[in-house]
């Protein structure tokens, strides 16, 4: 993954250093600097998929027809024209006096491939010097735009616009997606055909993300399915666009007055919808009730409306127009406000109504420190319309607000054997164990495959014989032994280095730990999952999951809020009688108030020694 920290960086004093040069607004080189970055990061896609094309070509026999552009965009990339290539225009010559023109020109090539970017990309690279230009353009050749799997240009979009307008970024409680609340919520509602929809789309990483999904269990998103975007803020849908179009997706988003979901559903989709997803803004107050209950989609009923005929809080028109938006057997999963699991007046009444439906499928807790500008809690929320009769009566609640990995002081995520194990919860929920006994076999496969880098006998040995559920404590045993043992060598091996040498070494051995230390977290999720599900049987688990029926969910006044029914997990004992350790504490506090005293009177006969 790349360190996002640092690309943010690198790419924001380039971005810095064009408006210190130039004559340009905020707004005027916001757009040109996310369109260099678009553009280098088309580029790297386009390489990639290149290079598979080509490899895949050199192994076919018989007579080859052209590669077209369609076979980019298939594999997920979109096919640049040469005069719009990062490199082209990386290598013009250097006495090349207008480069400002051929960027323009590039983005016009790109147009004329993609129509559905008509309009959308940036064309007054003219405006910048082309010494400056040319700079910016070596400065965002960065390797890390090649990345593969991430909404690299949702997240550093959203980082520039924090620094180009903070009132902008944070406007109306939008913000970026984290990547995986986005992937959990393709992982519950599995997208596979038909019609999805983002009434709040942003920067799009709900519809790159459903398009991974799709990818990767076999189908083709091109084919199989359309996908349909509201977004009021201009600069949000052109992003959109843009994003979807790197990864070989067209969509059809609209922006602007006739995009603001509270008051239109601009594409007609109403009881329509296979899947929706979305992250929309939090508790939006000032909602005109008038227009938004004209504008219809409330078949949960009307939230609370203010003295001034304002919906005061937007979180439940949310919710209505999720719901009201899905086909007879359509799923949404969306990010919400934690607040609104068990907010109370008309909001209750809601919520029973929903329930009542039986189409609330999950209910996830998320932690703090998951969102990438915010720290605040939120719950992913689930429906489906088309669940099977024998779980219409049940929802199940999950509460993972200490599941999950740290990547620094202020940002948690999901890793993606945490996403499965998530995943594999609701799997047995549903019934289907057969996915559970498939993630598995995954596991027993990763374990083996890591035994290959294991130099130790025993270790290697337990590592490459895991097939089954049994096999996981001795691996694990195993391994962290020898790692244990490793990091001993790798002290000593240090240690009697010549001094010049030893910071290359200590760093190159320090990663060999690292990647040792990554294979045995692997362990520890199956482990995890296992001793909680066993080999592939559901069952409540105090302070995680619960499946809650009707009935109990109104007995807690129809909330929502996972910990309210998963409870709170058993305490292990740690072998410690507490009224004897409270003896000991006590017993530790008198003697410590006695050296306070003490300490205090010779601070106050110094004081009288000195005249004070």
């Amino acid at each position: 993954m790349a360190d996002i920290k640092k690309l943010e960086k690198e790419l924001w004093e380039a971005a810095d250093n064009l408006r210190a040069n130039s004559k340009l607004t905020s707004q005027q080189y916001c757009m040109p600097v996310l369109g260099l970055i678009f553009l280098r990061y088309a580029w790297g896609r386009f390489k990639t998929v290149d290079a598979q094309i080509k490899e895949s070509r050199a192994h076919a026999t018989g007579r080859q027809v052209p590669i077209e552009a369609a076979d980019y965009t298939k594999r997920g990339a979109m096919f640049l024209p040469e005069e719009a290539r990062y490199d082209y225009l990386l290598n013009l010559p250097e006495n090349e006096t207008n480069i400002g023109k051929r960027v323009n020109d590039a983005m016009t090539a790109l147009e004329r491939q993609n129509p559905q970017l008509a309009g959308v990309l940036p064309r007054t690279y003219t405006d910048l010097g082309s010494d400056l230009l040319r700079e910016t353009l070596r400065i965002f050749n960065n390797p890390a735009l090649d990345e593969d799997g991430d909404d690299i240009i949702g997240r550093i979009y959203e980082y520039f616009l924090g620094k180009f307008a903070p009132a902008v970024a944070s406007d109306d409680g939008v913000f970026f997606t984290p990547k995986s609340l986005v992937r959990m919520i393709m992982n519950v509602i599995e997208p596979s055909h038909g019609t999805m929809l983002d009434p709040a789309c942003g920067s799009g990483g709900m519809f790159v993300s459903a398009s991974d999904y799709i990818r990767e269990h076999g189908g083709n998103p091109i084919e199989s399915m359309t996908f349909y975007g509201q977004e009021k803020v201009e600069y949000n849908a052109k992003l959109c666009l843009m994003n979807m179009a790197v990864h070989g997706m067209n969509g059809k988003i609209k922006s602007g007055d006739e995009a603001n979901t509270f008051y239109s559903d601009a594409h007609s989709l109403d009881g329509s919808c296979d899947f929706v997803a979305a992250n929309p803004p939090f508790n939006v107050d000032k909602v005109k009730s008038e227009d938004a209950i004209a504008a219809g989609r409330m078949p949960l009923g009307v939230s609370s409306i203010n003295k001034k005929g304002e919906f005061s809080n937007g979180n439940y028109l949310w919710i209505n127009y999720f719901y009201s938006y899905l086909n007879k057997t359509g799923r949404a999963g969306f990010v919400m406000a934690s607040s609104a699991t068990d907010s109370s007046g008309k909001d209750r009444g809601l919520r029973e109504t929903l329930v009542k439906t039986g189409h609330v499928d999950t209910m996830l807790y998320v932690g703090n420190n998951f969102f990438y500008t915010k720290s605040l809690p939120c719950t992913l929320w689930f429906f489906d319309k088309g669940k099977p009769e024998e779980l219409r009566d049940k929802v199940l609640f999950i509460d993972v607000q200490n599941y999950h990995t740290v990547i620094d002081t202020t940002h948690n995520e999901w890793s993606p054997w945490q996403l499965k194990n998530l995943s594999a919860i609701v799997w047995l929920y549903r019934g289907q164990t057969e996915k559970y006994s498939e993630l598995l076999d995954e596991y027993c496969a990763e374990i083996r495959d890591a035994s290959e880098a294991i130099d130790d006998e025993d270790a290697k040995k337990a590592l490459a014989s895991v097939t089954s559920l049994g096999d996981f404590p001795a691996a694990h045993e195993a391994l962290a032994s020898f790692i244990e043992k490793r990091k001993e060598q790798v002290k000593k091996t240090v240690d009697a280095a010549k001094p010049r040498e030893r910071k290359l070494l200590r760093e190159s051995l320090a990663e060999e730990i690292s990647q040792l230390e990554e294979r045995l977290t692997v362990i520890d999720e199956v482990l995890w999952l296992t001793e909680k599900f066993g080999a592939g049987t559901y069952a409540d688990v105090p302070g995680l999951c619960k499946i809650a029926t009707q009935k109990e969910i109104e007995e807690k006044n129809w909330s929502l809020t996972p910990g309210a029914h998963v409870g709170v997990p058993p305490q292990e004992d740690d072998g410690v009688d507490f009224h004897e350790r409270m003896g000991e504490i006590h017993v530790k506090l008198k003697q410590l108030q006695a050296e306070s005293n003490e300490l205090m009177d010779t601070i106050f006969l110094n004081f009288e020694e000195l005249g004070l």
